[in-house]
């Protein structure tokens, strides 16, 4: 009744063909924020760069931002659902708290009957599940896969917390990624680390269900961890900084990037940032920012892009790719 597929032979060349994502309409400025908390527009941007988010309504669930997201990549690239062969969902706010999963409810939304499945990974969870949709195309479990990250943080915000809910927003992207009988490069190298030992620096208290942050210990690990990375993946490709055309993180706090930029050495403008109209949406921000990039004609075929991620577990982890549509 179901065919039987072969693993791909090398060379296994696995792409990125389409994007798509989705904010919600409402969007929450730092003066906005200054009428419900001690705060103020002048303080929030001075030590994270953001000046609004996006906040989705009361009956808006991660599944529907993931839905409205799909629906763009569709749209946007003449593409029928059918034509996906597997879900791989990245989030740290599911609708159910154990199942089913985002990913199975994305497949009954669009009448996809090959494997679901969500991922775990925090601020980094796009960058494992594009490498656990690699690696199914890869041995044969799919075709292609559509790898989404949503996030609505939202729902896990303490409003009363002055040192949190200024941090996060809503929103989901995703991408399309197939196997190309092409030579030419996609995916080229990925890295996946976690250091648990961190596992309470960033947490959803499970009786609050809010989330607590030790901020000193989460920037001094992302400074870091987002440096090693880069430089880890450069230099095992045989490559330089020179030769990377942008650099795509997680969109968490602007002075991050900015740190990292001074102690390894990386040019700031490398970074693509958009952390100033969204704020950090977890697994989202990645495949927000490429769809976003892509929209602004900023990514061009042969460009060399590194993405970096980093986020509770604690984890971290990048993907070396080269963008070839």
């Amino acid at each position: 009744m179901y065919p039987r597929r072969e693993p791909l032979k090398p060379p296994q060349s696995i792409h990125i063909t389409a994007l798509g994502s989705y904010a919600p309409p409402r969007v929450v400025t730092n003066n906005d924020l200054s009428h419900m908390v001690d705060t103020s527009d002048a303080w929030i941007q001075s030590h994270t760069g953001i000046r609004e988010r996006h906040i989705a309504d009361d009956e808006e669930l991660t599944s529907n931002l993931a839905y409205k997201a799909i629906e763009d990549l569709l749209a946007s690239y003449n593409l029928e659902a059918s034509h996906i062969d597997g879900i791989v969902c990245a989030t740290a706010t599911p609708d159910y708290p154990g199942f089913p999963s985002v990913a199975c409810m994305i497949a009954e939304q669009f009448g996809i009957t090959g494997p679901a499945l969500d991922v775990s990974a925090g601020c980094t969870g796009f960058i494992y599940a594009l490498e656990v949709a690699r690696a199914m195309i890869a041995t044969g479990s799919m075709k292609n896969a559509l790898v989404v990250g949503a996030e609505k943080l939202s729902g896990v915000v303490d409003w009363n917390d002055r040192n949190t809910c200024v941090l996060f927003g809503d929103g989901a992207g995703c991408a399309l990624l197939e196997f190309s009988d092409q030579e030419e490069s996609g995916l080229i190298d990925t890295l996946l680390k976690a250091e648990a030992a961190g596992t309470k620096a960033l947490t959803i208290h499970p009786e609050k269900h809010a989330i607590e942050m030790d901020g000193r210990a989460v920037y001094s690990f992302a400074v870091r961890t987002i440096g090693d990375t880069i430089l880890a993946l450069v230099e095992r490709n045989n490559l330089n900084l020179e030769s990377i055309d942008w650099i795509v993180p997680h969109q968490a706090n602007r002075r991050i990037i900015q740190a990292c930029s001074k102690r390894y050495g990386i040019p700031e403008e490398k970074f693509y940032m958009n952390i100033d109209r969204f704020a950090n949406t977890s697994a989202a921000s990645i495949p927000l920012a490429l769809r976003e990039m892509d929209r602004a004609g900023l990514l061009k075929k042969g460009q060399r892009i590194l993405m970096v991620g980093f986020g509770a577990g604690l984890t971290y982890g990048g993907t070396l790719l080269t963008w070839t549509y």
